[in-house]
This record gives structure tokens, C-alpha cells and sequence, in this order.
């Protein structure tokens, strides 16, 4: 019977699939569930009473003001950081196919920052905007001529364009692969005709360049759009959500619920709600590139 269970091209498929399944299933779906149940129960740290409550935790997300704020401090760096690393990544991407010497070395100079994990990329940048021993700040002054200490990651008015620094510097070089490789594949007959038929710069990127890029331009939004709406590491490296709360966005607001405040069960609510909002953008980001085509 297992001789021809194996001989059986699809059933066959469906035994080499179902291992992965399972294990996906396992460390995905069950921590899952796990949480939902969660959400509805009145975990602590400081006792192990589980008991049910119902709705009262996603009761209190509606009337929290600071989760709110959290999650509009979320939208803005995500709608302020994706685009400059989307048009920096594409400005760097039409440079390097132009003939540049040792552009393989200086491919890989560039690609430096992404491979650094986001906290040691954040203690860096904490270092480097140190008020007093920082070297930005020691480049300001020897600009400016006079002496200069920018709070970086103290100021409320400085902290947010210091994280943004720090996550363009690593993310950019993202973009810029991704939209490099897809640059190269580009038709480049089209562009010599464009080019002969007298097409302006922008009659070509928007007919010919972005039509080509888009599924790989798409891709790469939707995964750096995500990381940024649960961007955590970084942040906590620089600032740990301070001054105060100012630089406290939604994964760490979640964070500062569990082990610091050890209210479990509210922030299971706060997880499954980050997990729904990103649920909603990415199948509607879906339908969207169904539609268009």
C-alpha cells in the first residue's frame, strides 16, 4: 500500500510537504492561539491567577491614550522612512549601473549596515550622537566653528530625526539591492528607443523603468513597511521610548506591558491587535497589485 501511495505523484507531493506543514504549524499557529487565549484571561507576573475576563482588555485598548499615541508615532516614521529609503535605494541603484571603478568592492562597502544587527547598529548610532564625546556632534562644531552639544537622543525635538538617521543608514542598502537587481533587468532596447524618439526622462521611468521594477519595488515596500511598524531593536537600543514616552512605538509600548508593568494578558491584546493591523495592510496591499493587474 505504501508502494503505491509513493507511486502516486500527488499524494507523494503532499508526504514531502507535510513535515514543513507541521513544523510551521507548531512554532506558528500554537503560540498563536496561545496568545488569543491569553488576551482573554487576567495573566500576571505577579500571581498565577488565569482567570477568564472576557473582553475587558480590548475594552481598555479603545480607551488607552497611550497606546494610541504609540501606534500614530508607528504610522509616521513608517510613512516618513519608507520613502526616503525607497528613493535613496532606487538613487543609488541608477547610479551603480552606470560604469563606476570597483563597483563590486563599493557594492559591498554599501551593503555593510544591513547585515549589522539593529542593536548593535542602535548602540552605534547612541555612541556616535553622544552629546559630549559623539563624533557628529565634534563634525558640527568644527563646521560651525563654535561649540556645539545637540541633545540627540535626550531633546524630544532632536530624538526622532536621530532614530530616522540610524534606520535610513541601515535600510537603505536594502532598498538599494533589491532595486539595483531589478534595474538590471531592465530592457535596455526600449530605453535606447525611447531615448532616440526624443522620450523626456520622466516619460521613460514612468513607461518603461517603473513598469519593470514594480514587482520587485513592491516586495521590497510591503517587507520594509512591515519591519518599520514593528520596528522595536533599534529604538529601545537608542532611546528605550524616551524621553519619556516620546520615541515609544507600538512593540515597545507592548514590551514596556509584559516586563515591565508584567501585564500579560493586556499585552496579548496589544500583540494580537499589531498582528490584525498588519493582517489588514498586507492583504489589502495584495488585492491592490490583483486589481492592478
Amino acid at each position: 500500500m505504501l508502494k503505491s501511495l509513493l507511486d502516486n505523484d500527488r499524494t507523494f507531493r503532499y508526504l514531502l510537504v507535510i513535515p514543513a506543514v507541521f513544523f510551521i504549524l507548531l512554532i506558528g499557529l500554537y503560540p498563536f492561539i496561545k496568545l488569543v487565549i491569553a488576551s482573554f484571561q487576567n495573566i500576571s507576573l505577579f500571581d498565577d491567577v488565569r482567570s477568564f475576563q472576557g473582553l475587558l482588555n480590548y475594552e481598555r485598548l479603545l480607551s488607552d491614550d497611550r497606546l494610541w499615541q504609540s501606534l500614530v508615532r508607528t504610522l509616521v516614521f513608517t510613512a516618513v522612512a519608507l520613502p526616503i529609503e525607497l528613493v535613496l535605494g532606487y538613487l543609488l541603484a541608477a547610479l551603480f549601473l552606470e560604469k563606476i571603478p570597483f563597483k563590486a568592492v563599493l557594492i559591498s562597502i554599501i551593503l555593510l549596515p544591513t547585515i549589522i544587527s539593529p542593536i548593535v547598529a542602535g548602540a552605534t548610532w547612541r555612541l556616535m550622537l553622544d552629546q559630549r564625546f559623539g563624533p557628529v556632534n565634534q563634525i558640527i562644531s568644527w563646521l560651525a566653528g563654535t561649540d556645539v552639544k545637540l541633545l540627540w537622543t535626550v531633546s524630544a525635538n532632536l530624538v526622532w530625526p536621530a532614530i530616522l538617521i540610524a534606520e535610513v543608514w541601515q535600510w537603505t542598502p536594502f532598498m538599494f539591492l533589491l532595486l539595483y537587481a531589478a534595474l538590471s533587468n531592465v530592457d535596455r532596447e526600449q530605453l535606447e528607443a525611447a531615448q532616440i524618439d526624443g522620450a523626456s526622462w520622466w516619460m521613460t521611468f514612468r513607461r518603461i523603468v517603473l513598469p519593470a521594477i514594480m514587482p520587485v519595488m513592491f516586495i521590497a515596500v510591503l517587507i520594509r513597511a512591515l519591519d518599520l511598524f514593528r520596528v522595536f531593536d533599534l529604538v529601545w537600543t537608542m532611546t528605550q521610548g524616551g524621553p519619556g514616552t516620546a520615541t515609544e512605538t507600538l512593540s515597545i509600548y507592548a514590551y514596556q506591558m509584559a516586563f515591565r508593568e508584567f501585564e500579560i494578558s493586556y499585552s496579548a491584546a496589544i500583540a494580537f491587535l499589531v498582528i490584525v493591523l498588519l493582517t489588514v495592510f498586507v492583504v489589502a496591499a495584495l488585492r491592490r497589485v490583483e486589481v492592478s493587474r
